[in-house]
């Protein structure tokens, strides 16, 4: 099928031309029909399979094939990071580019001036943060009485933020009478219960969890834990390529690689939620010039991040789950170029290394890193044994040093790995 067989507006099909869109993806050949009737819509879908275009094309041929009746936004998109909600407009801006429809972004970390302005000048859809928004709606800067269509971006991650309050919020300032279409990668049972509220009889359709593309060669690297920062350091040695993401799970423990890859001589930029909208806006923008050839982030800073030119990504921690697994190696690999993608395991990720394998229904490659001792000796200020519940694993302080405990010397034998592949 292609998109002409689609009864969007002239407008519309001539954007879709001009990006070069041919054939929809499953999530955009699912959706779009069901959206275009008005019908509340339920979509399980992961980052990167084309879910923006599938809510906004509907959308936006509504607001073309429909005249407004107020100057009051008709189309407001939730979303969970200004980063995402950035994405989210250009790619609105893409598609509406032969129109004359208007879109603004309202979300924290900068000023309210431009926000109040762009609100004040009328904009048909509205992209947004749920704190900022509640911001302006009480200080009268937006009314939400004249939306017709609200879509929840990444409904789980916004429920992981503490959001839900705010949008319950936001949502009864709304019109009873709208559609409304709710994207999420999992369902947890909060988020159900929140569905059976603010939805009415929605059409549901699922995805399922995505194999990671083709394109993508990955693999996991035992490693002990006090020697990850040294093996991620070793691994950029080896990588001539410079266009690398790199996924930690905390922001403090983002900081830590990045002060120590940096005093190693490497440019990098960190990209997590304690960082202000300038300083991250002005990260992505040296990473994706290549100004800054390695970013590292958390998974909710990350969001948004759209950079074809990634060739490797490198999970310094191993994800919680097989869906944030595969959106964070999906990073790489785009666009049919080839790409790779490394995670660093350690003993305590074994349970965490068995369900994602699980989930893809195949083994995940080990790897041991050539000429990489594993038994060398390292100071405490490098070694980083953070803990999965952010605290220390022991020992290392200060700038003691600290030897690599005899024990995991064989992390790199046969054996070791045979410990992380059994009862699968």
């Amino acid at each position: 099928m292609s998109f002409s067989q689609f009864p969007l507006h002239e407008s519309l099909q001539r954007a879709i031309t001009d990006a070069g869109f041919q054939t929809p993806t499953p999530i955009q050949f699912e959706a779009i029909p069901v959206a275009l009737t008005g019908q509340d819509l339920l979509g399980t879908a992961q980052t990167g399979t084309g879910k923006t275009a599938a809510f906004a094309l509907p959308f936006l041929h509504r607001l073309l094939t429909t005249p407004a009746t107020t100057r009051r936004a008709r189309v407001l998109v939730l979303t969970p990071t200004r980063e995402l909600a950035d994405q989210v407009q250009a790619s609105i801006q893409q598609l509406a580019k032969h129109t004359k429809l208007r879109a603004a972004t309202v979300y924290g970390g900068v000023t309210m001036g431009p926000q109040e302005r762009a609100l004040a000048n009328g904009t048909e859809i509205l992209v947004a943060c749920p704190g900022r928004l509640l911001d302006h709606a009480s200080r009268g800067n937006v009314d939400l009485r004249g939306v017709e269509c609200l879509v929840l971006d990444e409904a789980d991650r916004m429920l992981d933020m503490g959001f839900m309050p705010d949008i319950r919020r936001i949502i009864s300032k709304l019109p009873q009478e709208r559609q409304t279409m709710l994207f999420s990668a999992t369902f947890p049972s909060e988020l159900d219960r929140f569905v059976a509220q603010a939805l009415r009889d929605p059409a549901r359709i699922s995805m399922g969890l995505a194999a990671p593309p083709q394109t993508i060669a990955h693999a996991i690297y035992p490693v002990p834990t006090a020697l990850k920062t040294a093996l991620l350091t070793a691994m950029l040695q080896g990588i001539t390529s410079e266009s690398v993401l790199i996924f930690t799970r905390t922001k403090h423990r983002a900081d830590r690689v990045a002060t120590s890859l940096s005093r190693a001589g490497y440019k990098v930029g960190v990209l997590h939620a304690n960082r202000t909208q300038s300083q991250r806006q002005h990260a992505l923008a040296d990473f994706r010039s290549g100004k800054i050839p390695y970013l590292i982030a958390t998974d909710i800073a990350a969001r948004g991040i759209d950079v074809l030119s990634i060739s490797h990504v490198i999970n310094f921690d191993i994800p919680d789950t097989a869906d944030t697994y595969i959106h964070r190696i999906g990073r790489t690999g785009r666009v049919s170029r080839a790409g790779e993608a490394f995670t660093l395991v350690t003993r305590e990720d074994h349970d965490t290394v068995q369900m994602i394998e699980r989930a893809l229904g195949e083994p995940l490659n080990r790897q041991i890193l050539a000429g990489f001792d594993y038994q060398q000796t390292v100071t405490g200020a490098e070694a980083m044994p953070e803990s999965r519940g952010g605290g220390y694993a022991g020992g290392g302080g200060g700038g003691s040093r600290q030897r690599v405990h005899p024990g995991l010397a064989y992390i790199a034998s046969a054996a070791y790995q045979e410990t992380l592949t059994s009862s699968r």
